[in-house]
């Protein structure tokens, strides 16, 4: 044991395997944040919530970084609630008669991107028992002219598309509402920057009756991670394919490998036909598809991830490497403390694991590490394939969505790009600690 901490101290003496560990460690740390921040329901809410959820993101925005690194400065998206209390939102209620009264709701927003914005749409909240309100909306540019947006007899819950109101077009001079509503009058083709306002005027009929509306300006970056065809942010799922990356590989390299071990061990104490089928089962399994077997099971059985999981442990079991560990372990059998602990009376159990296993951990922590990743890409990969968990948002359906949407094709390179990141940064930094590991405990390969 002392020796066993002697070589993992020796990892300090190389650079790769401290930046390996960091990486390792902050993945983690990552993903322990992950799912305290955005509980597993609340997840699945946002990432599979529908419209309701969404209503209030563009779709295909890129990251909000990406204005670091472009010429013109690209529109952030605008959220004003006349529920909440923000600034620019100013909301007033005056009686006009005895039968009525007018509610107004004025939106005051800053612009001074160079680029119009994608969408402006204002969902409205009205209450009322027969009589439905009657709303107008003026809009106000910075240098002072006044439009008439239009008028509406809102349900309970509707939305105004700006862009969808022919009468606004019209009067825009056929312009879609989200360029001449921002146009600078003296060039068209750019958008006038200042103080922009909405006002809102609503009539009530009953005396229980209320309005309260959202106007939202979608920009064309949002959020840190940018947003998917749905208007889904992909930051959901970049945070929470990192705990289940983690968890896939972890698990998969550690049940494979511990497994493996100890079956090795037992059918070489044991020997004979015991040892025999061992070896025939794990002959029939290396020429077994492993791929295609997992491809079989998400289309025809299931395609959860932990039914994936059990299955990719079950045929790694049997793999190549019980045939390494059966020759290490011939060979520690004829050592003489084995023969001393049988002449003591030390159970079979009590050999093989207290006395053979220990023998090659040395051996086996380095291999355990270098599997993680690939398991790791094995998962992305099957999700690449379509058959991912449908439920949980992970790294490899995000790279699925991307490609059956034409991601690349349409220049939202994010969309690929990051999910991409993590997974090679999650493969690297195992990759790092597991070389770096290997050097350490074989001394064929340590540094002179």
């Amino acid at each position: 044991m002392i020796a066993f901490k002697q070589r993992l101290a020796q990892l300090r003496g190389y650079p790769s395997a401290i930046v390996g560990l960091t990486m390792i460690a902050g993945l983690i740390i990552l993903s322990l944040y992950t799912v305290i921040a955005i509980p597993y329901d609340e997840a699945i809410r946002l990432w599979r919530g529908g419209e309701a959820v969404w209503s209030d993101s563009p779709r295909n925005a890129w990251p909000v970084w990406y204005n670091w690194f472009t010429d013109k400065k690209l529109p952030k998206t605008i959220v004003l609630n006349s529920l909440e209390e923000a600034d620019g939102v100013i909301r007033a209620e005056e009686r006009v008669s005895e039968t009525s009264r007018k509610i107004t709701l004025t939106y005051d927003f800053e612009f001074d991107a160079d680029e119009f914005p994608r969408e402006l749409i204002i969902f409205f909240d009205s209450s009322f028992t027969a009589k439905q309100p009657f709303i107008e909306m003026a809009w106000t540019t910075p240098d002072g002219r006044e439009i008439r947006v239009g008028d509406i007899t809102p349900t309970r819950r509707q939305s105004f598309r700006f862009a969808q109101d022919k009468g606004l077009t019209r009067r825009l001079g056929g312009v879609p509402a989200e360029r001449g509503l921002f146009a600078d009058p003296a060039d068209p083709s750019v958008p006038l920057k200042g103080l922009y306002r909405l006002n809102v005027e609503a009539r009530l009929f009953e005396e229980d009756a209320t309005v309260d509306g959202r106007l939202v300006l979608f920009g064309h970056v949002h959020g840190l991670a940018g947003t998917d065809h749905q208007r889904r942010d992909l930051m959901v799922a970049l945070l929470w394919g990192t705990p289940i990356a983690m968890a896939f590989g972890l698990l998969a390299a550690i049940g494979t490998t511990v497994t493996t071990m100890a079956i090795a061990a037992v059918g070489v104490w044991f020997g004979g036909l015991f040892d025999a089928v061992i070896q025939r089962v794990t002959e029939v399994n290396l020429i077994l598809p492993v791929l295609p077997i997992l491809i079989m099971v998400g289309t025809f059985y299931s395609k959860s991830i932990w039914v994936i999981l059990g299955v990719v442990i079950i045929l790694s079991i049997f793999g190549a490497s019980i045939k390494t560990y059966r020759a290490i372990f011939l060979q520690v059998r004829t050592l003489p403390y084995i023969e001393a602990a049988q002449a003591y009376g030390a159970s079979n159990m009590r050999i093989i694991f207290r006395y053979l296993v220990p023998r090659i951990l040395p051996l086996i922590i380095p291999s355990l590490v270098i599997l993680v990743p690939g398991f790791v890409f094995l998962e992305a990969s099957l999700a690449v394939l379509g058959l991912g968990d449908p439920v949980l948002p992970t790294w490899g359906k995000v790279i699925n969505d991307a490609r059956n949407e034409g991601a690349l094709f349409k220049g939202y390179y994010y969309w690929i790009l990051e999910p991409a990141a993590l997974l090679m940064l999650a493969g690297l930094a195992f990759a790092m600690v597991g070389f770096a590991l290997d050097r350490v405990f074989n001394p064929r390969l340590r540094e002179l």
